[in-house]
């Protein structure tokens, strides 16, 4: 029930949603001021949500700041990724992978250059309308590009990042004392480092797939709306949501 109601009330905090709501209030409102005030509201909340500076500045404050792959002086026993990066079309039998990949692909190069022993991929699918085992096809697909199965582990019963770490826990409680190393998107990891340890393991943090960069002071980065931007407040205020709620549940 936690799982479909989270999916649920994350559609009402996305600032796309507030800006429909506003749009379609100013468009059909019967009074005057109020239609002029839901259509000005909705003029500038679409400005603000879709200015690239501005996100990158509330991303930057979110977000687990990276690390260079040589500030790593002594091997991982384990790089531990999370899913949620691919969907899979079962007619073509082909993995569609999307922005998420940059964290199997940061785990695959510290792998190749000795930086981790092996993968642990955690996660199945966590969607309400499709239903995959996302890490034996991540699992297929590393196999398939030459790394040893014997290197890859993975659970594909997650749906969430709880259960990552349960999961997790519930692996390596049995594989002993392991250095491990958790590499998920930057703006997740807040989140999934605390979820991680509230289980009684000791990791160590890798953010990938970021949202924010270097600060770029260039004309249409801080002045052109751009449609790209909505989404990643989308994926920020996804994660505070998550956070809050997870605080509350006391998985954190």
């Amino acid at each position: 029930m936690f799982f479909f109601l989270s999916k649920i009330l994350m559609f009402l905090i996305y600032p796309i949603t507030w800006i429909s709501i506003l749009l379609a209030y100013g468009l059909f409102a019967r009074k005057t001021k109020r239609k002029r005030k839901a259509l000005v509201l909705s003029a500038v909340f679409l400005f603000f949500f879709s200015n690239a500076f501005i996100m990158d500045e509330a991303m930057r404050a979110w977000e687990e700041p990276a690390i260079h792959r040589d500030s790593i002086d002594q091997p991982y026993d384990y790089a531990v990724v999370l899913s949620g990066m691919i969907t899979y079309d079962s007619k073509l039998d082909r993995i569609d992978f999307q922005g998420g990949i940059d964290r199997l692909l940061q785990a695959v190069d510290l792998y190749n250059h000795g930086m981790v022993g092996k993968i642990y991929i955690s996660g199945g699918s966590g969607s309400i309308l499709e239903d995959f085992d996302e890490a034996d096809l991540l699992k297929k697909y590393l196999v398939n590009t030459g790394i040893s199965e014997k290197d890859i582990a993975c659970e594909s019963l997650s749906r969430n990042t709880y259960e990552n770490a349960v999961n997790a826990a519930a692996y390596f409680g049995e594989a002993g004392d392991k250095r491990l190393l958790l590499i998920t998107s930057a703006y997740h990891m807040k989140r999934a480092k605390a979820c991680f340890e509230k289980q009684g393991l000791t990791i160590d943090v890798y953010p990938a797939n970021r949202f924010s960069g270097p600060r770029k002071f260039v004309f249409d980065h801080l002045f052109i709306p751009d449609a790209g931007t909505l989404a990643r407040w989308n994926a920020l205020f996804h994660e505070i949501f998550g956070y809050t709620v997870y605080w509350i549940m006391g998985y954190l």
